[in-house]
């Protein structure tokens, strides 16, 4: 029963919700709101929800939440290096950014490990474009059917269409979450979790303080981060004409800026301003490309209403912008969008605090680590966070004037406040500036590699992840590389 007054107080409503068998729900936690939300919510409508039962499922070893780049490595090496792995997606494909994003390039690649195996795999299907290791184009909906075969292979059992909505830990100890899907709400439990959801969202909802842009745990509206990005494949009508304005021609990055700055002009041509400074355009194969047009600033991932807003002005501008050059005729005449993506894409999500942070001074000094995961090329890549910035100065470097690799740390792959929880992909711990260069797909499967192998030592062995030390972990990847 709701009504406009509830009859319970704030302070009833979470006395309420902390009741249970020595379970904590962390989304009560008020350091994951803050004062003025909570002042906020005092005064809200509340509706008490009634407890209720429903199923547990404990048959896995490892728990990984998110299939994307990150979470399919860390599940596939989990499941080769002898644990039982689960892994959920809220999508319904795997692949995340790679798939539902229509990333369509790959970043920082060239790496030891399930990066190369992939490399290798996606060429024997004629499915990449480009001769480097570190840098290509790929066809999406290959890539789907790739990552289900290997995670079939490897005996990951995975779930799609399926979203994380709760977490219960035993003190320190993460033990339990709670899913909602087709099959309706379920509960897990597992000795070791994964966070791979990008927008770190098992960390938060266990509990474990994060930062969100270039600000800390607060709720402030306007996100001081990067903007969000709505790719679309298009069809064009002979790309041999178009290599003027296509960075990615045959999948090489050798024109990119100029290309961009002759694309910008044909759009401004066609009496529009992009929202984004550097207009992309991807060629994915035959006639086939992929547009990267737009930037939606200063939307937090975690507001519902803020991204969808910001993904109906995206898809609004992809076909402003597709209509308007079509008009121009010549090589943009028969230019078609075929889909857009099933989500906008996020280059700011929550960065779960770990017993490591890798920082702006990490990138300064090439910092090297023995328990090191992955080690870094990509540079520093901060997109403008408004509109004004953006005409001003697209990409900014964040004072990095000269860049080095350097080392991620296992350690920043593991949560500090809950025990038994990991992250892998962009919501590791980091700083703003460090995160804007390993947030990269390559660097994220690096990291879930190494982060499925030490949950699965842990969990096998009946250990922590930060008591497996690394050369465990080293060791076992040599065994689970292909």
């Amino acid at each position: 029963m709701s009504s406009s007054k509830s009859p319970f107080s704030r302070r009833h409503f979470l006395r309420a919700a902390l009741a249970g068998p020595g379970l904590l729900p962390a989304a009560a936690w008020t350091s994951a709101s803050g004062a003025e939300e909570a002042a906020a919510a005092a005064e809200a409508p509340l509706f008490d929800e009634p407890g209720r039962q429903v199923p547990l499922v404990q048959d896995a070893d490892v728990i990984v939440c998110g299939a994307g780049p990150a979470g399919v490595a860390a599940a596939i090496s989990a499941a080769r290096a002898g644990a039982k792995v689960r892994l959920f997606e809220a999508n319904g494909c795997l692949g995340g950014v790679w798939t539902a994003g229509l990333l369509t390039w790959i970043f920082d690649f060239d790496k030891p490990g399930f990066t190369r195996e992939l490399n290798r795999l996606l060429e024997e299907r004629g499915a990449r474009r480009g001769t480097s290791a570190s840098k290509f184009v790929y066809e999406p909906d290959e890539m789907k059917l790739l990552l289900e075969d290997l995670c079939a292979e490897a005996g990951v059992s995975f779930r799609l269409h399926t979203r994380l909505v709760a977490a219960y830990r035993e003190g320190r100890q993460l033990t339990t979450i709670i899913t909602e899907s087709r099959s309706g709400r379920e509960a897990w439990r597992a000795p070791v979790f994964i966070d791979t959801t990008g927008d770190g969202v098992l960390g938060n909802l266990a509990g474990c303080s994060w930062d969100l842009g270039e600000m800390g745990q607060d709720k402030a509206p306007q996100c001081l981060c990067q903007p969000l990005t709505m790719n679309a494949l298009a069809v064009v009508s002979d790309v041999t004409q178009m290599q003027s304005y296509i960075s990615f021609y045959e999948g090489d990055l050798n024109w990119h800026v100029k290309a961009t700055e002759n694309f910008k002009a044909e759009i401004k041509r066609a009496g529009l301003d992009p929202s984004y400074g550097m207009p992309t355009i991807f060629h994915v194969r035959d006639n086939i490309v992929l547009l990267m047009l737009n930037h939606e600033y200063g939307v937090r991932p975690d507001d519902a209403d803020a991204m969808t807003a910001a993904t109906v002005r995206a898809r609004k501008e992809v076909f402003d912008i597709v209509r308007a050059l079509r008009k121009l005729g010549g090589v943009w005449e028969g230019l078609q969008v075929v889909a857009t993506a099933e989500q906008i894409g996020v280059r700011d999500g929550r960065r779960i605090h770990g017993r490591y942070t890798v920082t702006r001074e990490d990138l300064m000094s090439s910092a090297r680590h023995e328990d090191a995961v992955a080690r870094v090329t990509f540079g520093v890549d901060i997109h403008a966070r408004t509109k004004k910035a953006n005409d001003e100065l697209t990409i900014e470097r964040g004072g990095v004037k000269k860049f080095t690799p350097y080392d991620i740390p296992l350690r920043a792959l593991i949560a500090k406040d809950v025990d038994g929880l990991m992250m892998a992909g962009r919501c590791i711990s980091g700083d703003f500036v460090a995160h804007a260069s390993y947030r990269v797909t390559g660097n994220a499967v690096a990291m879930g590699e190494a982060a499925g192998v030490a949950a699965a030592i842990a969990a096998t062995t009946k250990r922590q992840p930060h008591e497996v030390p690394w050369e465990e972990c080293r060791k076992m990847l040599v065994q689970v590389a292909r």
